[in-house]
């Protein structure tokens, strides 16, 4: 391929000029460049508006009409779904089925070997019997719950300049030699997984199926975190991902939760951190777009064309440069020059500095994406984001957290 990325595609039609559709979303996703190149090449309007992951279910389940497109992590359509509030999308609507990775159309590896079962599989949550299904089907149908756009394979933030050895283990979260200089995420379904694959690297936790904990091993998972809080242990408990990023980089914190794009933002400033591959595996997750129940007519007409383009590779290729894979990466590598889909996809050293979404430099040439290849890291999952069947006690046990 050539070493210039290609233009995005055009949509246009004539008879959607007067559509309008509202996408919230979270910040990785609903991006304003994205509205803006879909606008151009569509020929409607898209109104993008950024919501906490908290703030999306709930005006989901409580006020359904506040968007068109619902953007959000695949655990947390379960927590939608079953409230009626969502339609579902016909495979014949939508033009990249074909395409899209095995770990949603089958829930498998492309070597045919199935993705781990811990915690919500993105291929358990991806199907529904009929468009106005209010549960997930256990198989392949003809219709999707939503459709799927990026994942990633989460691990822990590092700043091994100031630790002075590489960190190889999330055992390290919670080790005693970090005390007051860790940091944990403040999203009860994420930050339970992290403590949980931190707790049982170190031995101090030993979970049957870490993605749906029982009653007893939340309350003793939390019980351990309040310990660990109340000595001093975590400098502090993050809920906003531009603190996530200020922690790592000024040096407050060395070892953390953290996000692909936020690690991209502190080595953008010239200030080394690591997002290494540990070894008891990574932390998964994805995302999708769905259409709200009200949306019909032309509008509906309208959200499977944009759902069409926003897989058609130029949003992959713009969440591309913040860390994340496509669902569908072939369509991703013709809007990416040849070097950052070796970086980022392939897992090779780049020849040229690589830059973020705003044009950053994050990496100077030469420099290999921790984790290397895309199914070097994918592959690597050891449990995903979920949902769990005692989620509203761990809501209620996270609580004792915070005011620990």
């Amino acid at each position: 391929m050539a070493d210039e990325p290609m233009r995005a595609p055009v949509f246009w039609d004539q008879k959607f000029r007067e559509v309008v559709l509202r996408h919230h979303g979270p910040s990785y996703s609903a991006i304003g460049q994205i509205a803006l190149q879909a606008e151009k090449d569509l020929g409607f309007r898209i109104e993008m508006t950024v919501d906490d992951e908290d703030t999306l279910v709930h005006r989901a389940v409580n006020e359904p009409r506040f968007t068109d497109i619902l953007d959000m992590d695949h655990w947390a359509y379960e927590l939608v779904l079953p409230k009626g509030v969502l339609q579902g999308i016909p495979l014949d609507r939508y033009d990249w089925w074909d395409e899209t990775l095995p770990i949603f159309t089958s829930g498998t590896f492309p070597d045919g070997t199935a993705t781990p079962p811990y915690g919500s599989n993105p291929f358990s949550i991806q199907y529904v019997e009929t468009p106005l299904s209010q549960r997930f089907a256990p198989g392949p149908t003809g219709t999707l719950a939503m459709v799927p756009h990026i994942m990633n394979a989460d691990t822990l933030g590092v700043r091994a300049d100031l630790i002075g050895r590489p960190v190889t283990s999330w055992a390290d979260l919670v080790n005693p030699a970090f005390k007051g200089k860790t940091a944990l995420v403040d999203i009860p379904a994420i930050g339970i997984l992290d403590a949980a694959m931190a707790l049982q690297a170190a031995g101090l936790m030993r979970y049957a199926d870490m993605g749906n904990m029982t009653r007893a091993e939340i309350d003793a998972t939390v019980d351990r975190l309040i310990e660990l809080k109340k000595a001093g242990h975590f400098a502090i408990l993050w809920q906003r991902f531009e603190e996530s990023i200020e922690l790592l980089a000024s040096g407050e914190v060395v070892v953390q939760s953290m996000w692909s794009p936020a690690v991209s933002k502190v080595r953008a400033r010239g200030i080394p951190c690591d997002y290494p591959s540990l070894q008891e595996g990574y932390r998964g997750w994805a995302a999708g777009l769905g259409i709200m129940r009200h949306v019909d007519g032309l509008q509906l007409e309208a959200a499977y064309q944009y759902l069409n383009w926003y897989n058609s590779g130029w949003a992959g290729a713009l969440v591309a440069r913040a860390g994340y894979y496509s669902s569908v990466p072939e369509r991703v590598r013709q809007f990416l020059t040849a070097d950052e889909w070796g970086f980022w996809y392939e897992g090779r050293p780049s020849a040229e500095p690589i830059t973020d979404v705003f044009g950053d430099v994050i990496s100077p040439a030469g420099f290999r994406r921790f984790g290397g290849a895309m199914w070097d890291r994918l592959g690597r999952i050891a449990c995903w984001n979920t949902v769990m069947d005692e989620h509203e006690h761990l809501d209620r046990r996270w609580d004792d957290l915070r005011d620990a």
